[in-house]
């Protein structure tokens, strides 16, 4: 149930940025915006609620172990975007942040990046590009599986060198217990060698006194 509810919360970010970009116009034109500060300022809402159910749902995975570590950071990755993208719009709802148009290349290159000084700069890639939303989530979904599917290749992997690790230790286990019947075995001839040994010397001995 996680992934229609981000794409619901990818969803009312795209139109609120959309919204707050018709806003603009609406005062560029000197037209009143009074309605759609009530659709924004609601849909602002909608969108930390979602977000807050994607974190909460993502504790619940991670704590009862229903998502590997990797893919518990890989979702939170995601829901960090996502907050991101929040912050951003409300701060431009404000008036506060960047115009919409810049907000849309923000969303679309995933929110702020480290080591980059004017983060509001940022270009949407040529790849996303004049995409609409359905064709952005069908590739962000595409992306989606070529990871899981890239993570299933990496875990059969893993799966199969440990398999091998077993395999390599019963083998070694095995040729310890030769070696160690190979030293028993060794002890009892050395044993009755030494045993031999005294006999012949005893035997030479009497011989010796005899004659």
């Amino acid at each position: 149930p996680r992934l229609p509810l981000y794409d619901a919360a990818c969803q009312v970010a795209q139109e609120v940025a959309e919204n707050i970009q018709e806003r603009s116009r609406y005062q560029r034109n000197g037209e009143s915006s009074a309605k759609l500060n009530v659709i924004i300022r609601s849909s602002l809402q909608n969108l930390r609620e979602k977000i807050d159910q994607l974190r909460d749902m993502l504790l619940r995975a991670v704590s009862t172990h229903q998502i590997t570590q990797l893919e518990g950071d890989r979702r939170q990755n995601l829901v960090d975007d996502l907050l991101t993208r929040q912050k951003q719009l409300e701060a431009s709802y404000k008036n506060e942040g960047p115009e919409p148009d810049v907000i849309r290349s923000s969303l679309m290159t995933g929110g702020v990046k480290r080591g980059v000084t004017n983060p509001w700069l940022l270009e949407e890639s040529e790849e996303t590009r004049g995409l609409g939303f359905g064709d952005l989530r069908q590739q962000q979904r595409r992306i989606i599986e070529e990871q899981d599917a890239g993570l299933d290749a990496l875990s059969s992997i893993i799966s199969r060198q440990k398999q091998m690790g077993q395999e390599i230790g019963n083998e070694l286990d095995e040729q310890n217990e030769i070696i160690d019947d190979l030293t028993n075995l060794v002890e009892n001839t050395d044993d009755k060698l030494r045993n031999q040994t005294r006999h012949v010397k005893m035997v030479d001995k009497k011989s010796t006194s005899c004659g």
